[in-house]
C-alpha cells in the first residue's frame, strides 16, 4: 500500500491560526480524534496539511473516494501498522459533509468509532458542517476535539497575514477588512490578492478609496466563488429551498413550511445542516428556531433574485408579510410589504396601529413608515389622520399634530352618519389624550366623554392612564393640579373614570389618591390601605399596568421605611407576573430595580444596565421618560457630570413642552445636585426655586427620595421656606434616607482608580473575549499571574467578576 503523504499543499504566505494549532497540539498528545469544521474557504484542509506537514499520515476524501473503498484502505492500513510495535498511524478523513447516503453513513460511521478507539491510531476529521447527526453517538462515547471558529484569525493575525504580503493598508480599509472577513482565511486571501494589484500601481491619488474599492470587488469575488463551489454543489430542490427561506432574518419550521410550501421543510434543514455550517440552530425552551449565516443569506439573496421572476418574488415576501402580520410580529411585516412594495399591507398595519394608545401602540418603531406615507394616503382615513397627529405630538412637534388634528375635524365637518360619528369620537380621544396639551382641561373633557358614553352609547378608544410608567400623576399625562385636590376629586369622579376608562379604570381611584398623599408626605397606613386596596382592583379584571402603579407605591414606601429587601421581592415576584402578561412594561421594571441598587450602592449592576439604557444621543425617546431619569442618576453616580447635564437639558426641554410639571421639578433637583457637585455658583439659586415649586404642591417626596444626594445642600443652603412644617418634614425625612442609604449617588470618580499599564492590557484582551490562558500567553506571563491583576483590578473598581469589570472599566473611559 501507498504510505506516501498525499498532496496538501499550502501556499508560501499560509499562517497557521494560533488557537487552532494549540488545540490540535492537545489532540496529539492525548490521541484524541478531532473534528475541524467550517464553511468552505476556511483553510481546514490547508490548516491540516501545514500542522502535518513533517508527518506520515494518509489522507481519504470522501468525494473523490467511495466510503466502501475508503472502509477497506483505511482497514488494510491500520492493520499494517498494527504489526510494528509503538507505531502510530494518522488517517485523516475529509468531506464527510459529502455523506447522503444512510448506507454510507453506516459504514463511515462504524469506521469513525473503530479508528476513534484505538490508541495506536490518531484519526482527523474534516467537514463544511458541524457534528451530523449519524455522527453524534460517537462524537458522546470519545469526545472528539472541536475545531471550527478557532480557524479564523484574530484582528492581529489578520494584520501579520497582509503584512507576509507587504500589505499596510490605511486605518479606515484595515478596518472594513475586520467587519466584512470576520478572520475567514480564503475572504483575506483575496482581499489581500486585490490590494496587491493596487499596491504595485505607482501613482495613486487616493489610497484610502482604492482600497476600499478593492475591498469590495474582493467580496463580489468571494461571493462568486461561494455560489460555485458551495450553492451550485447542494440540490435544486435545497437551492431553491434555502432562497426562499433566506428572506427572513431567522425561521422555524412553520415559518418555513408556509414560505416554501413544503410538507416536511425539517428534511430540508437537516440536509442544509449537514452540507455545511451556515444554519445556526437555536432552542429556548420547546421552541427551536434557525437563522443563517450573514454571508450566506446575502448571496442566497442575490441568487433569489437572479433565478426567480420579479412576480414570484412579490407574491413570496408579500406571503411573508402575511404571516408575519397575523402572528403580530409587525415590524417584520412591514419590512416584506416593503420589499414588495405593497402599499396595502403597510397601510392596513398603521392603521391598526393608530387604534391602540401610545403605550400598546409602536409609534415610535412605526414612525419611518407613518412618515412615509403620502398625504392623500393619510387623508384618506380617519385612523391614519388621528395616527399622525399623536405621532407627531409625541416628536414633540406640537404644530404638525395640530394641523392634523384640524385635517381631521374638518374631515368630520363634511361628513355623516357612521363616518362622521367615528371621525367625533377620535377628535374627543385625540382631545383628551394628546400629550402636547396637558391636563388642564382634561377634567371637563372626561366628564363630556362620559355624558357621551351614557346618551349616545358611544365607545372610546382605549386610554393608557400610565404610558407603561409606575405612576399615574407622572403618566399618560401630568396630574399635579389635581392633586391640590386630590380627596375632593377622588369622591366627585369616583363613577365616572372607571366608566370612561374601561379596564384601566379599575383602581384608578384608589391608586390616584395614595400616590397623591405618598408625594405629600401623609401616613403610611392610609397610603398602603388605598394603594393594596388599589392593586386588588386592578388584579380583579383590570390592567397590569395598574399594578405596576402600586407595586411603585409600595416599593417606595418599604424604601422610605428601612425594609428595601421587601421591595426588592415585590418588585421580582410582579416582573415573572408582568413577563408573562405585559412584556413591555419589563424595561422600567429593570430600570425601578437598577434604582434600587444605587440607594445601595450596587454601581456596577447600574454600569451594565447603561448597555441597554436608551440612548439619547441616538434618538430622544419621551415615552422613555422613566429610564431616562434613571440614567441620569447613574451619570451622577458615576460621576460623568456632563453627560448627567446634557440629557437633564433635553428632559427639561420635553418636559416644558409636553407641561409636565412633575418632571420639571425633578430634572430641576438633579440639575441642582449635578451643578453643586460642579462648584458651579448657579446651584443655590436653582434649589430654591426646586423646593419653591415642590412646596406648592406640597411634594415632599420628589426632593427627600434623594437622600444623601440632596441632604449635602440642603445642610448647606440659605433657603427660603413659606411652610415651615413643610421644612420640617423635608428635612427630617432628607436626613432619614441619608441615613439609611448613605452611598445613594455618591461618586465614584473616574480618576480615582489607577490602573497599572499591564492590568488595563488584561482588561482590553478580557473585553475583546480571550481566555486567561490566551492572555497569559500573548503578555508573557503566567496564568496565575493574570489572576492576580484581575483579583486587584475587581477590588479597585468595586466588582467581582469580568464582565462587571469591562463594563465598569468603559464606564469610567479607563479602557
Amino acid at each position: 500500500m501507498d504510505k506516501k503523504k498525499p498532496k496538501l499543499t499550502v501556499d508560501e504566505y499560509y499562517m497557521r491560526p494560533k488557537t487552532a494549532g494549540e488545540l490540535m497540539k492537545v489532540a496529539s498528545n492525548t490521541k484524541q480524534t478531532v473534528y475541524i469544521y467550517g464553511a468552505t474557504g476556511m483553510g481546514k484542509t490547508s490548516f491540516v496539511g501545514n500542522y502535518l506537514a513533517r508527518k506520515s499520515y494518509r489522507y481519504f476524501s470522501v468525494s473523490e473516494t467511495s466510503p466502501d473503498e475508503i472502509c477497506r484502505m483505511a482497514g488494510e492500513m491500520v492493520h499494517t501498522a498494527t504489526d510494528k510495535q509503538g507505531a502510530q498511524t494518522i488517517v485523516v478523513l475529509d468531506d464527510l459533509h459529502m455523506i447522503q447516503e444512510r448506507e454510507d453513513k453506516n459504514i463511515c460511521g462504524q469506521l469513525i468509532e473503530e479508528l476513534s478507539g484505538r490508541r495506536d491510531v490518531w484519526l482527523i476529521l474534516i467537514s463544511r458542517a458541524p457534528i451530523p447527526r449519524w455522527l453524534k453517538s460517537v462524537y458522546v462515547h470519545h469526545i472528539f476535539v472541536m475545531i471550527g471558529k478557532e480557524l479564523c484569525f484574530t484582528e492581529e493575525e489578520q494584520e501579520h497575514y497582509l503584512e507576509k504580503w507587504e500589505l499596510y493598508p490605511t486605518e479606515m480599509a484595515r478596518k472594513r477588512v475586520g467587519i466584512l472577513s470576520c478572520g475567514h482565511p480564503l475572504f483575506l486571501r483575496i482581499i489581500a490578492l486585490k490590494l496587491k494589484e493596487i499596491s504595485d500601481t505607482k501613482e495613486m491619488q487616493d489610497r484610502g478609496g482604492a482600497e476600499l474599492c478593492a475591498i469590495e470587488e474582493a467580496r463580489k469575488d468571494m461571493w462568486d466563488y461561494l455560489e460555485l463551489h458551495v450553492c451550485d454543489q447542494w440540490g435544486l430542490e435545497l437551492q431553491e429551498f434555502l432562497e426562499e427561506v433566506s428572506i427572513v432574518e431567522q425561521f422555524d419550521l412553520q415559518m418555513a413550511r408556509q414560505i416554501t410550501k413544503k410538507k416536511d421543510p425539517g428534511e430540508m434543514i437537516l440536509k442544509a445542516q449537514e452540507m455545511g455550517d451556515f444554519l445556526t440552530e437555536r432552542r429556548e425552551n420547546e421552541c427551536v428556531t434557525y437563522e443563517m449565516k450573514d454571508f450566506m443569506k446575502k448571496l442566497l439573496r442575490r441568487r433569489l433574485l437572479e433565478h426567480r421572476s420579479q412576480n414570484f418574488i412579490k407574491e413570496l415576501y408579500y406571503s411573508v408579510g402575511n404571516n408575519y402580520e397575523m402572528e403580530g410580529n409587525v415590524t417584520e411585516a412591514l419590512k416584506m410589504y416593503e420589499m414588495c412594495h405593497s402599499e396595502e399591507g403597510i397601510s392596513r398595519i398603521l392603521i391598526e396601529n393608530a387604534r391602540r394608545n401610545p403605550a400598546a401602540g409602536e409609534y415610535y418603531k412605526l414612525k419611518y413608515y407613518y412618515l412615509k406615507l403620502t398625504e392623500e394616503k393619510i387623508k384618506e382615513s380617519i385612523e391614519l389622520m388621528a395616527g399622525m397627529c399623536m405621532l407627531q405630538s409625541l416628536l414633540l412637534n406640537e404644530e404638525e399634530s395640530e394641523r392634523w388634528y384640524q385635517e381631521l375635524v374638518n374631515f368630520a365637518k363634511k361628513k355623516t352618519g357612521g363616518v362622521k360619528r367615528e371621525a367625533e369620537i377620535k377628535i374627543l380621544y385625540l382631545d383628551i389624550a394628546l400629550p402636547h396639551r396637558g391636563s388642564l382641561r382634561t377634567m371637563d373633557l372626561l366628564k363630556k366623554a362620559g355624558r357621551l358614553m351614557v346618551e349616545s352609547k358611544m365607545v372610546l378608544p382605549e386610554f393608557s392612564v400610565t404610558s407603561n410608567q409606575p405612576s399615574m400623576m407622572n403618566g399618560g399625562k401630568d396630574f399635579c393640579e389635581w392633586s391640590r385636590r386630590d380627596r375632593e376629586l377622588a369622591k366627585s369622579l369616583g363613577k365616572l373614570l372607571p366608566l370612561v376608562l374601561g379596564k384601566y379604570g379599575k383602581g384608578v381611584i384608589n391608586l390616584a389618591l395614595a400616590e397623591s398623599l405618598f408625594e405629600k408626605g401623609e401616613d403610611s397606613y392610609e397610603v398602603l390601605s388605598l394603594a393594596s386596596n388599589g392593586r386588588m382592583q386592578a388584579e380583579s379584571g383590570g390592567k397590569v399596568e395598574q399594578v405596576f402603579v402600586a407595586v411603585g407605591i409600595l416599593t417606595q414606601l418599604a424604601i422610605f421605611n428601612n425594609h428595601i429587601d421587601d421591595a426588592r421581592e415585590m418588585l421580582e415576584g410582579f416582573r415573572r407576573v408582568a413577563e408573562q402578561e405585559a412584556p413591555k412594561l419589563l424595561p422600567n421594571i429593570k430600570a425601578m430595580s437598577v434604582r434600587m441598587g444605587l440607594y445601595t450602592g450596587e454601581i456596577s449592576k447600574a454600569y451594565q444596565w447603561l448597555e441597554e439604557a436608551p440612548d439619547e444621543d441616538v434618538e430622544f425617546i419621551g415615552m422613555e421618560r422613566y429610564r431616562y431619569l434613571i440614567k441620569v442618576r447613574v451619570y451622577m453616580a458615576a460621576g460623568r457630570r456632563e453627560k448627567a447635564l446634557l440629557l437633564l437639558d433635553k428632559l427639561r426641554f420635553f418636559a416644558e413642552k409636553m407641561h409636565r410639571t412633575y418632571i420639571v421639578i425633578e430634572v430641576m433637583m438633579l440639575e441642582t445636585i449635578v451643578k453643586y457637585r460642579m462648584g458651579m455658583d448657579d446651584w443655590q439659586e436653582m434649589l430654591q426655586e426646586t423646593v419653591t415649586r415642590a412646596e406648592d404642591y406640597h411634594f415632599v417626596r420628589i426632593l427627600t427620595r434623594e437622600g444623601a444626594a440632596l441632604w449635602e445642600l440642603l445642610k448647606v443652603a440659605d433657603l427660603t421656606w413659606q411652610d415651615q412644617t413643610f421644612k420640617k418634614q423635608v428635612m427630617q425625612e432628607c436626613e432619614h434616607m441619608a441615613t439609611l442609604y448613605p452611598a445613594y449617588l455618591k461618586e465614584k470618580h473616574e480618576g480615582n482608580v489607577i490602573l497599572s499599564d499591564k492590568a488595563l492590557k488584561i482588561l482590553r484582551l478580557q473585553g475583546e473575549g480571550l481566555s486567561v490562558e490566551a492572555i497569559a500567553e500573548q503578555l508573557g506571563i503566567s496564568k496565575a499571574g493574570v489572576k492576580y491583576y484581575n483579583q486587584e483590578t475587581y477590588k479597585k473598581l468595586g466588582v467581582n467578576n469580568k464582565a462587571a469589570a469591562v463594563t465598569e472599566a468603559r464606564n469610567r473611559r479607563l479602557i
